[in-house]
């Protein structure tokens, strides 16, 4: 950086920069003892306005389309040049706040990064998603990559190649995020999981979007899953202990948590069926868009008014009996979820490692009715890795990596259907909670290795004939459905959706092609 942090502002106390945020107005505090901010015209992340700098390290790697858009060097070397000049001009290296830590639980493997920030509550999100570092380890602490981030800086879209004013741009070669013009912190942790996810495979080191749980018994098991699927509920088990909520790696060691805290959804957040996340909502945590009472300062879960993506940081140790630090051995299973809103995939199903492969390159759920502007009836979604926003290098390259997992740990891949049952949305029911509760405790428990199995001929997945206390009629979908050929229609139609949307990833082997749907 061209200029010097104010070692004053460099990782705070959790009560100094709870206290600069309200000095600040840049949040209040509400009755559960969580900071509550606002995150202005972005509640969500802004993937048009993300960027890659193309270089002669990126040039040829990253998977250059609509979700990695390139940025050349002079634009980037333009907006950084503003950027220390304007914090110059206005004097702010002294209102400026540090995080220094890491990404990464295991320690031979960890990322130290920097965060630099214009809001104090977004150096407490960084403090609070990120792990870290020791006073010891602060004495000669040396950042790896840096994110700078001042909200009220705008990039100049006809000059500096941008979309908008607003920006959020990687630079591989001088490991160096800028970011501007937006308040919505999901863009600082999901920029270091984009940076984990670029540099990790050259490692030979898996990257995960997704959740991890430890068992008694010591095996671990792994949670993918898109929005709506169910991944935060289901892998937040009372008879399991939590590594990890979000991002995770795999390496030759085993697991490792990059986060040392969670980010979780507070919309219609419910007490008796989310307890963990209830209890974790006190001093310390962040509230993103929750709507407050004024007088009361009660927060108001149910309240979409702000946005239906509402949220809320906090440690991993507000979690009780949480692994810290998170890491963990080999995962014994890997579970896939989808919410099919169609109706017509399996509640369950066994999974060979093409077939892993070819699910995990897919990364299917579907949306439903309301959730989005337009979106009037469900709506396929396939995001590949299960966080296809995230993911600068191809998907298959990620999926190789999964391949040689899974044939090195003999972990077992099993694909869940949370969504729903004799029809779809509008006409069946959604799949009971606490069969897919059972059906997740059976392929943890190893109850689905030595059962039997019937072969779904249009989507080509193995699902079991019995699995604990679920009622045997659910398992095959077409059961479900009072109208058998109208059953077989929509399946062909939505096998037909993931045969078109796989031939983006050719050339790939026959052999995964193959343990994808089959038509006639």
């Amino acid at each position: 950086m061209d200029f010097t942090i104010n070692e004053g502002r460099r990782n705070l106390p959790v009560p100094i920069l709870v206290e600069a945020a309200l000095l600040r107005n840049e949040g209040q505090l509400s009755t559960t003892g969580s900071l509550s901010v606002r995150t202005g015209k972005f509640t969500g992340r802004s993937p048009d306005d993300k960027f890659i700098v193309r270089d002669e390290i990126t040039a040829n790697t990253v998977d250059w389309g609509k979700i990695n858009h390139p940025i050349s060097e002079e634009h980037f070397d333009s907006i950084y040049d503003r950027m220390t000049k304007y914090i110059s001009k206005n004097r702010l290296e002294e209102t400026l706040y540090t995080f220094d830590g890491y990404v990464g639980a295991d320690r031979s493997l960890r990322l130290p990064i920097r965060v630099i920030t214009d809001q104090a509550w977004h150096c407490l999100f960084a403090n609070q998603i990120f792990i870290n570092a020791s006073q010891n380890e602060l004495i000669n602490f040396r950042p790896e990559f840096t994110l700078l981030s001042l909200n009220d800086f705008a990039s100049i879209p006809d000059i500096e190649g941008t979309n908008s004013d607003t920006f959020i741009i990687i630079s591989f070669k001088k490991n160096l995020i800028l970011m501007g013009s937006t308040s919505y912190a999901g863009e600082i942790k999901k920029s270091m999981f984009s940076v984990m996810n670029f540099l990790l495979p050259k490692k030979g080191i898996f990257p995960m979007h997704c959740s991890t749980n430890l068992g008694k018994d010591g095996r671990s098991a792994l949670f993918f899953g898109l929005s709506g699927t169910g991944k935060t509920t289901l892998s937040a088990d009372e008879n399991r202990r939590l590594v990890g909520d979000d991002e995770h790696g795999w390496s030759n060691f085993g697991v490792f948590n990059f986060e040392g805290g969670c980010y979780a959804k507070c919309i219609n957040l419910n007490k008796q069926k989310e307890p963990q996340i209830w209890n974790a909502i006190k001093f310390g945590s962040v509230m993103e868009n929750v709507v407050i009472d004024s007088n009361s300062r009660e927060p108001d879960f149910a309240d979409g008014n702000l946005t239906e993506n509402t949220r809320v940081v906090y440690p991993l140790d507000f979690i009780p009996g949480a692994v810290i630090p998170s890491t963990c051995g080999h995962p014994s299973v890997i579970i896939f979820l989808t919410a099919d809103a169609f109706g017509v995939l399996p509640p369950i199903s066994k999974l060979s490692k093409e077939g892993a492969m070819y699910h995990f390159m897919s990364g299917y759920t579907s949306k439903l009715a309301g959730t989005e502007r337009g979106i009037t009836e469900p709506k396929e979604t396939f995001s590949q890795c299960f966080g296809a926003p995230f993911m600068p290098l191809r998907a298959s390259e990620y999926a190789k990596l999964l391949g040689e997992k899974i044939t090195e740990h003999d972990s077992k891949v099993y694909l869940i259907n949370t969504g729903w049952s004799g029809g779809p949305y509008g006409i069946g029911r959604r799949i009971d909670l606490k069969y897919t509760r059972l059906m997740v405790s059976a392929a943890i428990k190893g109850g689905l290795e030595n059962t039997s199995y019937d072969t779904h001929d249009i989507f080509n997945l193995q699902y079991p004939t019995s699995c604990n206390d679920v009622p045997s009629n659910i398992l095959n979908p077409r059961n479900t459905w009072h109208d058998k050929d109208q059953y077989d229609f929509s399946a062909k139609r939505l096998a037909r959706l993931f045969i078109n949307n796989f031939k983006k990833f050719e050339p790939i082997a026959d052999d995964i092609i193959r343990a994808g749907p089959h038509l006639p």
